[in-house]
């Protein structure tokens, strides 16, 4: 059974593990003030635009999303970017991730923000399944300063 709620003040240890798995498949590390940081933020019920929700599976910490609510100059309408997803390796196969991007799509919804995106490397393979199945790829290439 999976379940998907908001990520609390008590889920500190597990999202951490969870954060460092997702932020070791894309070969990074972050500085401890940025786990807190992020963390603070993320469970702060003050901070109503950036969001975190945790998955459990059969009662033990197996994923996480984070995702940002923000306004755009294309439409009236605030969207929904969709930060951060990861499903540890033992939970994947089991419809974590498509739980995880359903629970997004329906804050998103709840808060009257439609337009949800992400962005995941080319080679990501695996969640690219995913995403193939739950949204449309667009022709956009990302650029950082």
């Amino acid at each position: 059974m999976i379940e998907i709620r908001p990520l609390g003040v008590g889920d500190a240890s597990a999202w951490r593990l969870l954060w460092r798995g997702y932020l070791s498949f894309y070969e990074t590390e972050l500085p401890e003030e940025i786990y807190r940081t992020a963390f603070a933020r993320l469970t702060d019920p003050a901070e109503a635009d950036y969001r975190g929700l945790i998955a459990m599976l059969e009662g033990a910490p197996v994923g996480l999303a984070h995702f940002i609510f923000h306004r755009h100059g294309w439409q009236i309408e605030e969207v929904c970017y969709l930060q951060d997803l990861f499903v540890a390796p033992e939970a994947r196969g089991f419809g974590v991730g498509r739980a995880l991007v359903a629970a997004v799509f329906d804050a998103a919804d709840a808060a009257g923000r439609p337009n949800v995106y992400w962005l995941t490397q080319e080679h990501n393979s695996s969640a690219r399944r995913l995403y193939d199945q739950v949204g449309r790829a667009t022709r956009f290439i990302k650029y950082q300063r």
